[in-house]
């Protein structure tokens, strides 16, 4: 009996520990909570385009096969990519089903969303995502897509991709960037194109490591509070925005901040922050609620990178460990994004 109790307790031990312990490696399968690269693009793959948000027509999908097709890739249209619900590309359950069945699909290696716009939120608690775990595939967008990008990453553990969506130019910089993480697999440096045109204003200097995260401020703050967000502890958060005034950006990073979120990261990086105003008068300047936000945190951060709504953009891995620099205003990679195996 004094046998059995001793084996059980040890049992139990080794069962709390493999719970406690990040990684824990049992019978040779690594842990759920292990994080796990997305195989990379090869030429000749095929990709699979889905409009979870916002709706899509005809001359959207034509525009966005020819830019896909260029990269030497095949296309697959989500069987609901057409579909109209009010100003959604389809009822809940079928955009969810969409995303679902690309990850299950054996054929797709990748998956694009075609836009951003609303309605991501909506299908966060219909995804599989110990489907979409099992089957790694990178998956990328911007702006809505946040919401997918940042649940897959918090449920499924998987590395994925802030970068361009299906309608977005493809032109040679943005280009650039795609195939040398997705394709090549590198571990790239991430720098302003032209610092005249896409100028670096340091809000604090100095350089930082932690898990890359972020994406859409507005889709951000509105998932506060919900079950589908990262770790934010030591991480490097990066934020861009289009049309809003500077007091909705300050009640947004408010919001990060009340929420706890803001004193945990280790680094900050606004990327641009397109047809912002200051909104009537009188108005503080953007740079200056960004200092109130973030300098008494004490970590570096800078506003002006190749990020969000603009034509030149960077493809940014969310859950690879980098080093930024605010002085150079640099994204350093120390590992790929994806498998190469």
């Amino acid at each position: 009996m004094t046998i059995k109790r001793r084996q059980f307790f040890r049992t139990c031990g080794l069962a709390t520990l493999a719970t406690q312990i990040p990684g824990f490696i049992a019978q040779g399968k690594p842990s759920p909570n292990t994080i796990r690269k997305p195989p990379r693009l090869q030429v000749g793959d095929t990709v699979g385009l889905i409009a979870p948000a916002g709706i899509v027509d005809t001359k959207d999908i034509e525009a966005a096969r020819k830019s896909i097709t260029q990269l030497g890739l095949k296309v697959k249209l989500g069987e609901h990519i057409l579909d109209r619900y009010g100003y959604l590309a389809g009822k809940d359950a079928d955009r969810a089903d969409d995303v679902n069945s690309m990850f299950s699909d054996r054929s797709i290696k990748a998956i694009i969303a075609m836009r951003g716009g609303w309605g991501c939120n909506r299908i966060l608690p219909l995804l599989n995502y110990s489907l979409i775990r099992s089957y790694p595939k990178i998956i990328m967008g911007y702006s809505d897509i946040t919401t997918l990008l940042l649940a897959i990453n918090a449920r499924s553990h998987l590395i994925t991709f802030h970068g361009p969506v299906a309608t977005s130019t493809w032109n040679q910089f943005t280009v650039d960037y795609f195939q040398r993480l997705l394709f090549n697999g590198e571990a790239v440096t991430m720098q302003n194109l032209n610092p005249s045109e896409v100028r670096v204003e340091i809000i604090a200097p100095g350089k930082a490591r932690g898990k890359l995260v972020g994406g859409n401020l507005s889709v951000l703050s509105a998932m506060v509070g919900s079950p589908y967000l990262p770790s934010w502890n030591k991480s490097i958060l990066f934020v861009e925005e289009i049309n809003e005034d500077v007091y909705r950006i300050d009640r947004m990073l408010t919001q990060l901040k009340t929420a706890g979120i803001l004193n945990q990261i280790a680094g900050f990086i606004f990327g641009q922050c397109t047809n912002c105003s200051l909104g009537n008068e009188p108005s503080f300047t953007l740079i200056q609620v960004l200092q109130d936000h973030i300098l008494p945190l004490g970590i570096p951060a800078w506003y002006g990178s190749m990020i969000g709504h603009i034509k030149d953009k960077f493809t940014l891995p969310i859950g690879v460990e980098v080093e930024i620099n605010a002085e150079l205003g640099t994204i350093q990679m120390l590992e790929a994004a994806v498998s190469l195996v």
